[in-house]
């Protein structure tokens, strides 16, 4: 159990780091007022999850190793609270139409390409 709950931590750091890295990459890149960075992390994370998921499911990839990738990597470098805070600032500037793509379209495209990921698992 010690030995797991580290190996999500580790994993965890990773994927904050991954998140860093891309949020950087990402914002060189594209200069626009939208927060592109965090709607693709979260978006690529909602798939990564339910691939991990359905990969664990069909007994692709073992259990321990879903958890390791599932929970702490990619819930490391995933950040809703990242999201909802910008998605309050995008209000705060009357940004409304922003705002709404940033809260309920990055939800919409998350939710698609989860189904995806985990059809896409579960195939495998």
């Amino acid at each position: 159990m010690i030995i797991g709950t580290f190996f999500v931590a580790v994993a965890g750091g990773i994927g904050a780091a991954l998140r860093l890295a891309v949020n950087g990459f990402v914002h060189r890149r594209v200069l626009t007022n939208y927060p592109v960075a965090m709607f693709f992390i979260n978006v690529k994370g909602s798939f990564l999850l339910a691939l991990f998921t359905g990969l664990t499911a069909g007994r692709i990839l073992p259990e321990q190793l879903g958890l390791y990738a599932g929970v702490g990597m990619v819930g490391g470098f995933t950040a809703f609270s990242t999201t909802s805070f910008q998605t309050l600032r995008l209000l705060q500037e009357r940004r409304t139409w922003l705002a709404i793509v940033n809260s309920f379209g990055m939800l919409a495209v998350a939710i698609i390409v989860a189904g995806f990921g985990l059809w896409l698992g579960r195939a495998l």
